[in-house]
């Protein structure tokens, strides 16, 4: 599996993957490593390993379909099979996704269908939930809507803040997303509508 990582920030869960990599879990390279945003953190995970960088800035394109058949264009030259959503906070179009059919993942904290969009954390606070977690799925064109491939539940503590509840979420988000990748890689993900045999866990 070749992947081609999107992201918008600090890069932790591409960094997850790079070191599954490294480590044997994860049977996959990452060919190049895309930003929507200059000088990130998240770059660094990419070019101090030697893989292939870029930035690519909404703002040199007319609209969201522009942008994404440049994104898309940008990951074909590399030669990627997979794109992952690694921290990438703009909602990718079917510019991008029919080029890669249900090979586009995402990542989400929380356990989807709940608390879709932003701040899911905040919002199992505000709600009460006792228990919520990280969802991989395949992107499709809603907002994490598509078909899921794995989720790990995660317990609200009573004395929780929205950035303690993040950063346990965080750790899972680790574990998930590189050990989803990889039953990808094994070809042991089959996809009948939204349902999906093989997945985690």
């Amino acid at each position: 599996m070749i992947i081609g990582c999107l992201i918008s920030g600090r890069g932790s869960n591409l960094e997850a993957i790079l070191r599954a990599i490294e480590r044997g879990t994860l049977t996959a390279s990452v060919r190049i490593v895309i930003s929507n945003r200059p000088d990130v953190p998240g770059l660094h995970h990419a070019t101090s390993r030697a893989i292939e960088t870029a930035v690519v800035r909404p703002a040199d394109y007319a609209d969201r379909e522009d942008y994404d058949r440049a994104l898309a264009q940008r990951l074909r030259t590399a030669g990627v099979d997979t794109v992952v959503l690694a921290g990438f906070d703009r909602i990718v179009t079917s510019a991008l996704l029919h080029q890669f059919p249900n090979r586009v993942v995402n990542i989400h904290p929380a356990l989807l269908p709940a608390f879709p969009g932003l701040h899911a954390q905040r919002q199992a606070l505000q709600h009460g939930a006792r228990i919520t977690g990280v969802t991989v799925h395949l992107v499709d064109e809603q907002v994490d809507h598509g078909p899921i491939l794995g989720q790990i539940a995660v317990a609200v503590r009573e004395d929780d803040t929205e950035a303690t509840l993040a950063a346990r979420i965080l750790e899972e988000e680790h574990r998930l997303f590189p050990a989803v990748l990889q039953r990808m890689a094994d070809g042991r993900l089959h996809i009948d509508g939204r349902r999906v045999q093989g997945g985690l866990p």
